[in-house]
């Protein structure tokens, strides 16, 4: 872990993986640090937003005392269902790519606990981490220039719903009409670092 001060308004903690990353998190929602606005998780790092008049020296030795817990999860809390149509365009391949039959995709997509780890990429995308090794897939050898709003794909470990239309390299394995980012509501994310997910398919 190496902890560095980021602007005069910030601690930004590097780590070395996304484990590293969730078990931060953890222990930051077991024991929040006092002087922290708002905690930020990436895939390597968690930024620390400081309150105002907040010391970065103090925070940033409070982060190192903090006792992480290898590949722990946080605690349970909220859970959100996203129905699917699995009829995404890369379904073939990603069954291909897995060994999997294109109905064992789906079984095992909808089987899996799935946890946002982090947001990034749009607003409302929610890179989440699931517990079925077997739909770790590569991306696209080419992006799309154009993913349709509500496209649920893999990538990775990770498996992401697209907020909005947008170009993307994903394998896309379906689609929602659940909407992951309004700014009507509060707050506008669906999918937030810490939210677990269940996909449930829909005809």
């Amino acid at each position: 872990m190496r902890v560095l001060k980021c602007a005069d308004t910030g601690v930004l903690v590097e780590v070395s993986d996304l484990s590293q990353v969730i078990a931060l998190g953890t222990a930051l929602e077991a024991a929040p640090l006092p002087g922290v606005a708002d905690v930020v998780p990436a895939a390597r790092t968690v930024l620390l937003r400081l309150e105002p008049g907040a010391d970065p020296a103090r925070v940033a030795e409070a982060v190192t005392a903090l006792p992480l817990t290898s590949g722990g999860s946080r605690s349970v809390g909220e859970t959100v269902t996203i129905p699917v149509h699995y009829d995404g365009q890369d379904l073939d391949d990603i069954a291909g790519l897995t060994g999997l039959s294109p109905r064992e995709v789906v079984r095992a997509h909808t089987a899996a606990t799935w946890t946002v780890a982090f947001c990034g990429f749009a607003p409302g995308f929610g890179y989440m981490v699931g517990d079925d090794p077997r739909l770790n897939v590569p991306r696209r050898g080419e992006a799309r220039t154009r993913v349709p709003k509500g496209s649920v794909a893999l990538a990775g470990e990770f498996t992401g719903v697209y907020p909005r239309s947008s170009p993307g390299g994903w394998q896309l394995l379906g689609r929602t009409d659940a909407v992951v980012w309004d700014l009507e509501r509060d707050p506008p994310g669906l999918l937030r670092p810490g939210v677990r997910v269940r996909f449930e398919e829909v005809s």
